[in-house]
Order: structure tokens, then sequence, then C-alpha cells
């Protein structure tokens, strides 16, 4: 919704819905500041009692052939700043989303693999999850950059290190077929 008026003055005037009690940030390539504002307002309005909730924190989505666009993470830092408070992550790396399926699903950590792209957020909730994890090296993680978690001293640098890799998931087909 645009911002009534031409000042921050009518800005604040916009009608709340007395229902809302959370507000969810999520991939949105309409953000704007009109809804940063209406964010801001609701979770001043509810004050902790009103929930925010952020899908993930990726910082960028990678395109093909090394392009890259804003992740979700920017507009969760964006309704965190304005709103002076963190908010509670539902995806990855929190390992939230993983306990919800896992108890409806009964999945067996031992036996499930983690496949992702992003060492912060796949690979680690993979490795907080007790999931094998494999890295495809098709999103923004480098090699190297495994390789410098791998070889340092640091544990939380250790949890960011798959268990295996594969330079694309195509290279897994083979296996599947199998």
């Amino acid at each position: 919704a645009a911002l009534p008026g031409p000042a921050p003055k009518d800005w604040v005037q916009a009608p709340l819905d007395p229902a809302v009690r959370a507000v969810l940030v999520g991939f949105d390539e309409h953000f704007s500041y009109a809804k940063l504002c209406q964010a801001l307002r609701y979770l001043l309005r509810g004050g902790p009692d009103c929930l925010l909730v952020g899908t993930n924190r990726d910082h960028r989505l990678p395109l093909e052939g090394g392009a890259g666009i804003p992740g979700t993470g920017c507009l969760v830092k964006a309704v965190e700043t304005a709103a002076q408070r963190e908010a509670f992550i539902v995806g990855k790396p929190n390992r939230f989303m993983f306990d919800c399926v896992a108890s409806e699903f009964q999945v067996d950590p031992a036996r499930t693999i983690m496949v992702g792209d992003r060492l912060d957020t796949d690979i680690l909730m993979g490795n907080d999850c007790g999931l094998t994890t494999l890295l495809t090296l098709t999103g923004v993680t480098a090699l190297d950059e495994v390789q410098g978690h791998q070889d340092s001293g640091c544990p939380a640098r250790h949890s960011l290190v798959p268990d295996f890799y594969v330079n694309s998931i195509a290279d897994l087909l083979p296996a599947l077929g199998e």
C-alpha cells in the first residue's frame, strides 16, 4: 500500500488491522518504504507481544554467471533496524523448520542428507541437526572457503564444513539412478 499523504505525520495515520499480531519478513521484490513503515507501526503498537519473524538471513541470492541480487536478509535487517529488535528466523540455519518436519514425518537424522549451496545456512543447519551434509559449488561458496574453515582451529568455523561436496547437483544424477 502507498503511504497516505506527503509527510511522515500523514504516514502514521494509515489504518492498522487490529487482528495483526506478527510481522513476517520474507522475500518480497516489492519491498518498499511504505511496507517498512507499516511493519514498524505494527511492532511498536504490539510491543513485545507482536512477533517479528524472518524467513532467512541470506544476504545475497546468486544468479548465473556470478551475478547476484540482495537476499531476504537485507529486508529482515531493515525491519530489525527500524524496530530495534531481532527477528526470530524460522528458516536455515535455525533448526526450527527441521524440528517441525522431523517431528511430523519421523525423520531419522542418521539417514538424512542436507544438500545446499551455502555454508552459513544450509551446511550449518545440516551439521547442527546431525545430518550428513553435501555442498554444491553452484552458489555463493567456493571450495577455498571450505578449506579455510576446515584448517582453522575454531569450532564455530568447523560447523560450516560439509561432509561432502560436488561441483553441481547434476553430478548426483548418476548416483540417483542406481
